[in-house]
């Protein structure tokens, strides 16, 4: 049973303590809280919270002290620092020293909810980032598919499918693992003693895969000057992988619907009929349901290929625990081939893999790792520095060591407007300034369009939102 999240709030305002606690409760933390610096100590140590929310102002110490005694400890728990709006640079000094984020007061509760949240996922990214380094050498392949409930019950499939010897159909975008999948079933089977091989349907024209899969007797078509064996007969007793099964042309499926249930072709040019003792897998990133509706696939090769069905999900939609464990696999799969570069990553880094949104999906992330080994082969680390500008830029740190005050509030101002789709009003009331300023920090930064859906709508439109009334919200800040 999954345990839930823990938070611990310190601040030395009473009514504060309360508004939060039930908020949180809400969304399903488990809530601890503390109202000075030296409770809030004792509490990490003996509650071991997921996530701080720490205000600066306390009546013993201050928040920088409290957070440095946390880090200090053998904790690991993300900080989110509460301050007033004079305080900002301090703020800024408490993330460099290991806080996660900063608000500022009064805040919207939604938004320190969501704050909480991403800074959760960080504290849980660390530690898988700590888990996978320290099981380096030691996980099996199936692993580096990750640990989410998802891809636990797509390797389960691969394990059910590779126990058996049925055909199956491999579902997904393009470079999403399809041919690993396929060559890690062969592993697994009965078969594994014998060839794998793998021919792409949309690579060759109808004649020669026609060729490459069946073979083809001297003088079968015009360049067939000897006899040649087909990868079906070269598989005999293996694994063949049908990749981009979709693009498969018409006039072959037929063929290949024998071979299925009949376990015989011919060669082309041929009259001998040869027996071949073969496990089929196929993989196409197309939508196979659509082809058969225009008769570009045929059904009962169709069905006959999706006895066992399996869907690999694209890496924008798989968990970050998952996406950590390909990263990790990936990188000593790459390392002991090219035999040098960095063994481990970063926390950083490894956020900014995790975050980022693959396009081009395992492909994509494998080439980064390579590129990386490739052009830093005596790094020990991989660190953000080393990867690729725009996926760094992709998810940049909130505050980064070298950010002016100026960069900081320009997107503290952007995450606000974000948060209420552009209304004036409420950024302002939450900012804790007045409307006049913020619209000259608007801009200055260069920000009007930020966060409004409608990005013709006059800037006042929509402007006059009431505020929340809770003791929280109406607090001035210190």
């Amino acid at each position: 049973m999954t345990m839930p999240q823990r938070i611990l709030v310190v601040d030395d305002d009473r009514a504060v303590l309360d508004v939060l606690a039930r908020r949180f409760e809400k969304s399903g933390w488990d809530v601890v809280s503390a109202s000075d610096g030296a409770a809030a100590v004792a509490a990490v140590q003996s509650e071991s919270p997921d996530v701080v929310i720490l205000d600066l102002q306390l009546p013993d110490t201050s928040g920088l002290t409290v957070l440095e005694r946390v880090k200090a400890l053998d904790v690991d728990a993300g900080v989110v620092i509460l301050t007033g709006h004079g305080n900002i640079q301090l703020a800024v000094d408490a993330v460099h020293r290991g806080a996660e984020n900063f608000l500022t007061k009064p805040v919207d509760l939604d938004h320190v909810v969501a704050v909480a949240d991403r800074a959760l996922d960080t504290v849980r990214l660390r530690r898988r980032n700590r888990y996978l380094a320290n099981r380096r050498g030691t996980s099996t392949e199936l692993e580096a598919l990750g640990s989410s409930p998802a891809m636990r019950e797509v390797a389960a499939s691969i394990q059910r499918v590779a126990a058996g010897d049925s055909t199956v159909l491999l579902l997904g975008e393009t470079g999403t693992g399809k041919g690993w999948v396929a060559e890690r079933i062969h592993r697994l089977s009965e078969r594994r003693s014998h060839p794998f091989v793998e021919v792409n349907c949309g690579a060759l024209s109808p004649t020669f895969l026609e060729s490459e899969l069946f073979g083809h007797e001297r003088g079968a078509f015009t360049d067939a000057k000897e006899r040649k064996r087909g990868l079906f007969e070269v598989a005999d007793e293996g694994t063949v992988l049908l990749d981009e099964i979709g693009d498969l042309a018409l006039e072959i499926q037929p063929k290949l619907l024998k071979v299925l249930e009949t376990r015989t072709f011919r060669r082309l040019g041929g009259t001998r009929q040869i027996d071949v003792d073969i496990r089929l897998i196929a993989a196409t990133n197309r939508p196979l349901e659509k082809d058969l509706a225009t008769g570009r696939f045929r059904d009962d090769l169709y069905y006959r290929l999706a006895v066992m069905p399996i869907t690999l999900p694209p890496l924008r939609e798989r968990a970050s625990e998952d996406i950590a464990a390909l990263v990790y696999s990936s990188l000593a799969d790459l390392r002991q081939r090219i035999g040098r570069g960095p063994e481990r990553i970063s926390d950083t880094a490894l956020n900014a893999l995790v975050h980022y949104g693959w396009p081009g999906n395992v492909r994509e992330l494998r080439n980064v790792i390579e590129r990386v080994l490739i052009l830093y082969p005596d790094e020990d680390t991989l660190r953000p520095g080393n990867l690729p500008d725009h996926l760094v830029r992709t998810h940049a740190p909130s505050v980064g060591p070298l950010d002016s005050l100026e960069d900081v509030e320009r997107r503290h101002i952007v995450r606000v407007l974000e948060h209420t789709d552009g209304n004036r009003a409420e950024t302002a009331r939450i900012l804790c300034i007045g409307r006049t300023t913020l619209y000259d920090k608007i801009a200055r930064y260069g920000l009007e369009d930020v966060g409004r859906k409608d990005p013709y709508a006059t800037p006042d439109e929509g402007d006059d939102v009431p505020g929340t009334s809770d003791a929280y919200a109406q607090r001035p800040s210190d």
